[in-house]
This record gives C-alpha cells, structure tokens and sequence, in this order.
C-alpha cells in the first residue's frame, strides 16, 4: 500500500460513478469496455468503515439530453428500466448510498453533485478526500471530480476503474489533463489496495 495515500476511513469516500447497464457493452450508450472497471469497483465497494456512494442517472422518458428532444445522445437510463440498473456485477448493496441525478425532464446533470445533496452529505460525514471511479471518463467522471474539487474535496482517480466513450481520437486524455490541472491525482488500485 501507497503510504502517501493510505485509506482513511474517517474522512475518506468511494464514489462509483454511472455503472449502469446501458454504459456497458450491449446497452443503448455503451463505453467500450465500460464492464472492465466492474471487477476493479468491486474491490473498492468491499472497504470496510469507508462511506460508499454510487451515482446514476435516473432520466424521466422525455429527458433533455435525448435526440427526440433535441439532445445529444439516445434514450438510456430510464428510471425503472432495465438499461438503468447498475450492472449486475457490480456489488452495488454495499454501497451506503444511492444518488440519482439528471431527474426531471429539463436538467442535464453529468457530475454526481448537480442538482443533488450529495456534497451535503459528504461534509455531514467529516469526509475530505474522494477516490473516484466509473463510467465515463470525458463526461460524467471528469464533471463529477471537477466539481468535487470545486467544492473543496481531494480527489484521487482510480485509473484502472474508469473507461470512455473516446468519440473524438484524444478525448480521455484531455479529460485526464483537465482532471490534473485542476488539483485530481491518478492512481491505481494496486497501489493502494495491493496486489489481489
């Protein structure tokens, strides 16, 4: 285990970001080898006396972010849908809370603390450094850690748990320096859990 980043229960969080069914492979807004971040969650979701969130999108049918509104992307994540599961791999009743954003028709939300209560909830629990994981790297991951680190949290990326969509040659990597410059560390899950 890294000493420079030693788990502390006390103030320290996991947050899994949007590992749904329609992020992985066969579903509606798939990340290519978005599954492969499952098995490396998994072990971050088995911590123990480390609070643990998971996010999702939760979108009414007729969401804004939808192309038969005018939005970008195809239907996925529609509440009570199989698509809006978490994926079946994932270990997701370990986790000591659930955060749906992007919930009403209007709001685009693609970071985890848009519109909802989780920042709130991070404070009330005393925690100050967030090790970040999921799906996808350019989008949801990279607004959730921007926004974390707005709000005053230390963020470390998981980089072994997270995947992109890569629509354009070269967009994880910008996401990553983004994520870098404004204060996000990378790590793997090998330094700091060890070796399975």
């Amino acid at each position: 285990m890294n000493e420079n980043h030693r788990i502390e229960p006390a103030t320290d969080a996991v947050l899994v970001v949007d590992v749904q069914r329609d992020f992985c492979p066969g579903g509606a807004l798939a990340v290519p080898n978005g599954d492969e971040v499952v098995p490396v969650l998994a072990r971050w979701l088995a911590l123990e006396d480390v609070f643990k969130v998971l996010t999702r999108d939760w979108h009414p049918p007729d969401h804004s972010s939808f192309k038969a509104q005018g939005g970008p992307w195809p239907p996925h994540c529609v509440r009570d849908t199989p698509g809006a599961k978490f994926h079946p791999g994932l270990p997701a009743e370990r986790a000591n809370k659930i955060v749906s954003k992007a919930v009403t028709a209007e709001a685009e939300a693609y970071s985890g603390f848009d519109g909802t209560d989780l920042a709130g909830e991070l404070r009330l629990r005393g925690v100050e450094r967030i090790w970040v994981g999921g799906l996808a790297t350019e989008y949801c991951v990279k607004a959730t850690v921007l926004d974390a680190i707005k709000l005053g949290f230390s963020v470390c990326v998981i980089v072994d748990a997270i995947r992109g969509i890569e629509a354009n040659a070269g967009d994880c990597d910008r996401a990553r320096k983004e994520m870098e410059e404004a204060g996000a560390t990378f790590v793997t899950t090998d330094e700091i859990l060890g070796k399975e």
